[in-house]
């Protein structure tokens, strides 16, 4: 039986290469032969970063094929860069996509067996069109959580059932969001209209972002099957609500932790491909060493939002007035228009706190000196905290963020609220609160201990990893959804 061959496809975002990236290093563990397709643009990117270095040759079983993103290069730079990539991959990365696939399909290509699988992640359906087209088999990676998915797929009903758009724009600040309450999600507790998703601020019936977010949601179920980097005991409720709909779910998270445990058991030839945009500062890690366990905020915003120099004013003096050592992650790209934290707060703060452009989180997140974290409550970002039992101070802005939220600060009991407003006074007591809070700790603590169960052989997400392997290896995936 001929080597299974996967052709990966992230969305070109962090926050879907990232996991993309993990998962195919898993998959590769277990004998499945990877294509992992980046654009032009990016793989330019992660090399000046010097994050991956002989990247573009791969290794045994790994290799790496860029295609365009469609993007102009005087657009990279527009506030609503997101919209605007998320737009030309839609419409302009099919045909080369395609073009690359038929290339591989047949195994023509010296050491590369034949397609059996083409696997997309999230925002890039077009992906499943094209294999389809070509007779190949497919899945998808949900690069958020389950809660999220269900919730994104809802907003088509929300939509017909006169929600959505909003009326007018008093919508968005009269409290309408937070009043108007969803009951009828299944396997979802009653939610706030704002909570749904950033995308439901808008009054425009043909907003790109209210479509994009629906059609790529439905999409999903033009896969064969989907994996999500989640595991069951976190989202149990809304996992047995999808799967009674998507028979065919692989929860395969946290996808860190698995990959964790893999390299335990084997020396593993892949973890030098790193496919980072940004140069990650490790000296960071040395400056933790310095620190008492617990002691540390950390703080990053992740690799989409941008703030006002405001706001990253406010953000930096509640953290000084903390009293605790906090590290903090500073793109340089943060503030739109370029901006820097005020020389006085440097100043002030030149004993306790260190500022870096980027770091690698998980480890900075898994290091004993952490005790906190403030996070715009993105999913890689809530499952990494979640597995190293840290717990978090939450300010959503964008996309599947505001449902994180939710989950973290009420029905898991980690997380705590900041105001859309951002204002000094109240992020210093919300991270003291986290620092301090006992419960909070017991019940990170906890969720840690579950993401390990589930990794471990007989877990929920080791067990799944073994039939998504089987169901490549046993050609048992459909072209037909």
């Amino acid at each position: 039986m001929a080597r299974p061959h996967a052709v990966v496809v992230p969305y070109p975002g962090s926050g879907n290469i990232n996991p993309a990236l993990q998962l195919s290093k898993l998959l590769r563990r277990h004998g499945v032969f990877i294509t992992f397709v980046v654009t032009e643009h990016n793989l330019h990117r992660a090399q000046a970063a010097a994050a991956a270095e002989g990247a573009a040759g791969g290794c045994e079983g790994f290799r790496i094929e860029a295609i365009p993103d469609g993007m102009l290069d005087a657009d990279r730079d527009a506030q609503d860069y997101d919209l605007g990539l998320s737009k030309a991959t839609t419409h302009r990365c099919a045909a080369p996509l395609r073009e690359l696939v038929a290339r591989l399909r047949d195994g023509s290509a010296p050491g590369v067996p034949p397609v059996t699988c083409v696997l997309p992640t999230t925002l890039m359906s077009f992906a499943l069109d094209v294999a389809r087209e070509l007779g190949v088999p497919s899945m998808v990676l949900v690069a958020f959580g389950a809660a999220p998915l269900m919730a994104q797929m809802r907003i088509r009903e929300l939509k017909e059932r006169g929600y959505l758009p909003l009326k007018d724009e008093s919508c968005l600040t009269n409290g309408y969001l937070d009043k108007t309450i969803i009951d009828w999600i299944p396997g979802m507790p009653p939610i706030s209209l704002g909570d749904v998703s950033s995308f439901v601020r808008t009054t425009d019936p043909d907003d790109f972002g209210l479509w994009f977010n629906i059609t790529e949601a439905n999409n999903c179920t033009k896969a064969s099957a989907i994996i999500i980097n989640t595991f069951d005991a976190l989202e149990a409720d809304v996992l047995g609500a999808l799967r009674a709909e998507y028979p065919r779910i692989y929860t395969v998270g946290q996808l860190g932790t698995m990959l964790h445990r893999s390299q335990l058991d084997e020396e593993a030839s892949d973890d030098s491909i790193d496919l980072s945009l940004w140069k990650h500062d490790t000296e960071c890690l040395a400056w933790l060493d310095t620190q008492e366990p617990g002691s540390v905020v950390y703080a990053n915003f992740g690799s989409l939002t941008v703030l006002t120099a405001d706001q990253l004013a406010e953000f930096a003096w509640g953290l000084a007035a903390t009293g605790h050592p906090f590290l903090m992650v500073v793109r340089e790209d943060l503030v739109h228009g370029g901006g820097a934290l005020p020389p006085e707060f440097l100043a002030e703060t030149a004993e306790r706190c260190r500022v870096v452009t980027w770091c690698p989180q998980e480890q900075v997140l898994r290091h004993r000196a952490v005790g906190c974290f403030l996070t715009h409550c993105g999913w890689n970002s809530m499952l990494e905290s979640i597995a190293a039992g840290v717990p978090m101070v939450c300010w959503p802005v964008f996309a599947d963020q505001y449902v994180n939220r939710k989950y973290a600060c009420e029905l898991w009991g980690i997380g705590l609220r900041l105001d859309e407003e951002v204002r000094r006074e109240q992020v210093a007591g919300r991270v003291r609160e986290a620092m301090e809070s006992e419960e909070m700790r017991k019940s990170a603590a906890r969720w840690k201990a579950e993401a390990e169960a589930a990794a471990c052989p007989g877990g929920s997400s080791h067990e799944n990893l073994l039939g998504l392997v089987k169901a490549l290896k046993e050609g048992s995936l459909n072209s037909e959804a």
